[in-house]
C-alpha cells in the first residue's frame, strides 16, 4: 500500500476520474481538489487538462488555483504534474490562446506544422514510444519500449532542452515530457496508457 495523498485539481479540465481510479488502484490515495485552500507546501498535485489554453488559465484563475499552484510550487516543496494541457499551462505562453501560462516552466507551446509531403494529421493522436532523454523519476531507461496514448495538437518547446526527460518521434522529435525540480508534465495521457501509465503514475505517488 502506498501511503501518499495526491491532489487532482478538480475545476473541470479534465478526466479525472480515470486519474483517480488509476491512483487508488495503485494503492495511492486520490482526493479531488476543488478548491486551493486544500493544498499546502508539502502537497503533491496533478493537473489534468484538456481542451483550450486560454479557457484552461482563464478557470484556474476564477477558481484561484493559479496564484496558489504558483506560489507553493516555486516554494519547492510541493510537487506537481500536467497532464496534456495541464503540461501546456504550466508554461509561459501557447501559440493557442492569447493568455499567460502559469509560467513555472520557460516554455512556449507552439502548434504541429508539417509539409505536405509527410502526410501528418494534426493532432497527433493515439500511442506513440516514448524515449527517455535523460535519467529522472518518472520515465526511467528501459530496454523495452514505452508507450504512451497522446491526443494534441501543440507542443511544448522549452528554452532549456535539459529539462526534457522523454521525448517522442511525430514529424520530428519533441518534448513529450519535462521536469524542472518539483515541477513535471508530460503531453501524454497516463491514465489511457494502461501498464505504463500506471506506472509512471506510482513513480510520481511515491516520490
Amino acid at each position: 500500500m502506498i501511503n501518499s495523498i495526491v491532489h487532482i485539481v478538480d475545476v473541470g479540465l479534465g478526466n479525472v476520474a480515470s486519474i483517480k481510479r488509476m491512483i487508488d488502484k495503485i494503492g495511492g490515495r486520490a482526493i479531488l481538489t476543488t478548491k486551493p485552500t486544500q493544498l499546502d507546501q508539502q502537497s503533491k498535485v496533478i493537473l489534468p487538462g484538456v481542451g483550450h489554453f486560454d479557457a484552461g488559465i482563464i478557470r484556474l484563475r476564477e477558481t484561484g488555483f493559479a496564484s496558489v499552484l504558483t506560489d507553493l510550487a516555486k516554494s519547492q516543496f510541493l510537487r506537481i504534474m500536467g497532464i496534456c494541457l495541464g503540461m501546456q499551462l504550466l508554461c509561459r505562453r501557447s501559440e493557442e490562446g492569447e493568455l499567460a501560462g502559469l509560467g513555472l516552466i520557460d516554455a512556449d507551446v507552439k502548434k504541429f506544422r508539417f509539409p505536405s509531403e509527410l502526410n501528418l494529421k494534426v493532432p497527433h493522436m493515439g500511442w506513440n514510444v516514448v524515449s527517455t532523454a535523460l535519467e529522472n523519476p518518472l520515465i526511467p531507461a528501459h530496454t523495452d519500449q514505452q508507450r504512451y496514448y497522446f491526443v494534441h495538437s501543440y507542443k511544448v518547446m522549452p528554452d532549456d532542452p535539459t529539462i526534457t526527460i522523454g521525448t517522442a518521434d511525430y514529424g520530428g522529435q519533441f518534448c513529450a515530457a519535462f521536469q524542472q525540480g518539483n515541477v513535471f508534465g508530460v503531453q501524454f495521457h497516463p491514465e489511457k496508457s494502461h501498464r505504463f501509465g500506471m506506472g509512471l503514475l506510482r513513480r510520481f505517488v511515491e516520490l
